[in-house]
Formats: C-alpha cells, structure tokens, sequence
C-alpha cells in the first residue's frame, strides 16, 4: 500500500501509475446539465453501464428480428444455452466451481428457492439466525418462511447485535449466541457484506461455528459480489444469493446469481420447488417424460431465462474476465484507503467512518457520519456533483468502484465536502 499524501499531484500520481485506470472510459458515466462528469459513488446502489452493452443487448434483438424461434439454436449465442455462458466468469467472481453457480430470477426470489431446500425446520429446531441490520428484504423474507412454516415471525428471528454505542458486528459475540441457542437454530442467514456498514464478515468462521451447532449456513452476497473476494466454496457455506445489478454493472433489476456447494449437487431428495428448466437439458423438449433432476445449481432453475438481462449480464462479466477479480481487489484497497486517509484529514471530530478499519474486512464502500449534520448535507452534495447515497438514520455510503472511480475523484468529492462543511 502506498503512503497516502495530501493535494492534487498525488491524486494525479495514483491516476499516472494505475493499471487499471482506462476502463473508466469502457463506461457511461453520468454527467451534470452542464455536460460535466458527475462524481458517482453509488456503484454498490446500481453500477454504472458498460458500452458494450448496448452491442450484446442489439445482438440478441437482431437475432430475435431476424430469426424468431429459431434464435435458441441459431442465434450467434445461443439462447438454449445462454445461462452456460455466464457459470465459468461468474463463478470465478464468487469463489466457486462452475456447476456450484447459476444465473437466474432476482436475489429475494433466489433467497426463498433457497429456503426452500434448506430452510428446514421441526419441532424444536426452527429459529432463523440473521444480523440485526440486514438489509429489509431478508429480513422480511426469513420472517415470511417462519409464518409460511406455522412459526411465530418475531420469536423465530435471533438477531445478531452489535454491542452498546456500537455499530459493528463482533464474531465472539455469534459464537455466544450459538452456545447458548444453537440447538434451536436451523438457519445462519447472514449478508456477507453488511449493506449499512460495509462490514465484510468471515463466511468460513461462521460457516465452521454454524455447521458445528448443526445449523444450515448461508449469505446473502449483494453487496459482495465483484466487490470483495467471497471465496464461496471455502467458505464451506450450503449456498448464497446475491444481485448482477450493483457492482457486476447489469442494469436495474436485472437478472441474480445462487451458489449451492458442490456437497449438495446430486442430493435429488433435497425439497425444492422444480420447473422445466431444472429437468435434464438433454431430454426436456420430450415433454412426457417424468421429471429428471439436473445436477448442481441448475437444478434450481425454474423457467428459461430471459436473454436480453443476460446479454447484460455476459457484457459486464466480459470486462471483469478481462480485468480479473484480483487486480480489482487490490486498486479498490488502495482507492478505499486513499478516501478514508482524506476523510481523516477532516478531523474525527467532524467524520465517523462506521466501515471496519481493516481492509480485509471491508470492500470499496464507506459508510460515513457526519456530526451534527442531517440529510440536509447529502442533499448538498448531490447539488455539487456527488452521486452518493442517504441511509437512515445518518448515513452517507460511498462506493469508490475500481472500474471506473479515479483517485482524482475522490480527491475532488472530499474537497466538495470540505467545501460545504466549511460554507
């Protein structure tokens, strides 16, 4: 890591040195009503598109224009297929073995495919484990499978808190909660990247404690996929859910990714709910015939996948293939880093950072307060050029991407701010 210093030269000097630093011009950056490039710092919200999608999204209408039906064998990608496209890049991003990964349905969807399987309760053992904070849609979901399943939703949650006038999660703290409430767990379903704080939890710690108290361990990886390596297969977890539409760049609401360790992939008893494109891509057309389980993650497909969210999909993957997970790690710890040594400069006093200090326990956002101040002030920043984003109850997330975030960006969004704190 460098050492950080002070004025624009140096903003200019990382910019100079970085390897990864033309890919901004592979991306549409949204500007001003003046024609000015906006500072964007909501990657982790919606990333910014690639222009080459607009290429492979035209592909797929020219193929449909062209030739109709006969597209799922003719097109110059195939749709039949075309999910098979994705697995190998993807699960590269994820830390995982190809037939481990499948892209399809959206992230709450996914999730509840998942409980499905591996939500299984009884008598004595059906409480679901989650972090306080987790982002509202989990949480509506795990209590929605504890009222589909006959349970109490709120006497069937175990929340993991952080500790008093604190806002981080501490590991000891669920090891704790499992001795003393494990054996009535079934479910640990943890986001891998808490959306709130940006804290980067350890998926293999607490897939290895849960697994321990017989627990069914999985991670809702949104806010850590293309952000942070997840390292999914190591990690032991059962499975994973997590969006194409933040970091992975794929369009709003835009097609899910679902790992399901390798362990489980030829379990044909596990429950779960089955559609056509789950069955055997081999014989599927036969339509008489019984139903016969696909191996893996694709045998939690339901329906055939929509190709045009797809081919946005395959463009962004395209550019990471190009790149590599590693190197994006490594600029977004420098690019992090570098924001929160100038956000430090403003005096503690004036900025909190709630994201974790250490960089193997964060990706690229931070999560900041502001004393004193309101949304008043991120409102203020959107008024200088800053896309960045407002979370109750006092919190501005930043996500410096390193695909298409310069170091002089952040230099000029911590002076905008010094700016108006100083106005």
């Amino acid at each position: 890591m460098p050492t950080y210093k002070l004025g624009l030269d140096f903003a200019l000097e990382l910019d100079k040195n970085d390897d990864l630093a033309s890919y901004k011009n592979q991306f549409h950056i949204p500007k001003d009503k003046d024609g000015n490039d906006l500072i964007y710092m909501t990657g982790n919200s919606l990333g910014l598109q690639p222009k080459i999608t607009k290429s492979y999204v035209n592909q797929e209408l020219e193929d449909w224009a062209n030739l109709g039906v006969e597209g799922h064998t003719e097109a110059k990608n195939p749709w039949l297929p075309y999910h098979e496209f994705l697995t190998e890049s993807m699960a590269h991003i994820v830390g995982a073995k190809p037939i481990e990964v499948i892209v399809m349905n959206t992230l709450t969807a996914n999730l509840h495919f998942m409980m499905v399987s591996f939500y299984k309760p009884t008598k004595t053992r059906y409480k679901i484990l989650i972090e306080s904070a987790a982002f509202p849609s989990d949480k509506y979901a795990v209590e929605s499978q504890l009222r589909h399943h006959g349970y109490d939703d709120k006497e069937g949650v175990v929340l993991w808190k952080p500790r008093k006038d604190e806002e981080l999660l501490i590991h000891e703290d669920l090891e704790e909660i499992l001795e003393q409430q494990g054996d009535e767990i079934a479910l640990i379903m943890i986001g891998g990247v808490n959306y709130y704080t940006g804290q980067f939890f350890d998926l293999k710690r607490i897939t290895k404690l849960g697994h321990k108290h017989g627990c069914v361990v999985g991670f809702d990886c949104a806010h850590g996929a293309g952000n942070v390596q997840l390292n999914l297969h190591d990690s032991g977890a059962d499975f994973a859910v997590w969006c194409t539409y933040k970091y992975l760049n794929s369009g709003p609401g835009s097609l899910a990714g679902c790992f399901v360790h390798e362990r489980h992939a030829h379990q044909k008893d596990l429950n779960r709910f089955t559609g056509w494109w789950s069955h055997n891509k081999h014989t599927r057309f036969n339509m008489r015939d019984e139903f016969d389980q696909l191996p893996g993650a694709e045998g939690w497909q339901l329906s055939n996948p929509p190709i045009l969210s797809m081919a946005a999909i395959r463009a962004s993957l395209d550019i990471f293939n190009d790149v590599g997970i590693e190197k994006l790690v490594g600029k977004s710890k420098i690019l992090t880093g570098y924001f929160e040594f100038l956000l430090k400069e403003l005096g503690e006093d004036v900025i909190r950072i709630i994201t974790p200090k250490n960089e193997d326990e964060r990706g690229c956002q931070l999560s900041i307060q502001v004393i004193n101040a309101d949304k008043s002030l991120h409102n203020k920043l959107t008024e200088a050029g800053i896309i960045s984003d407002w979370r109750e109850p006092d919190v501005i997330r930043c996500a410096p991407i390193p695909l298409y975030n310069s170091f002089v960006d952040i230099y000029n969004l911590v002076e905008r701010l010094k700016a108006i704190l100083n106005g």
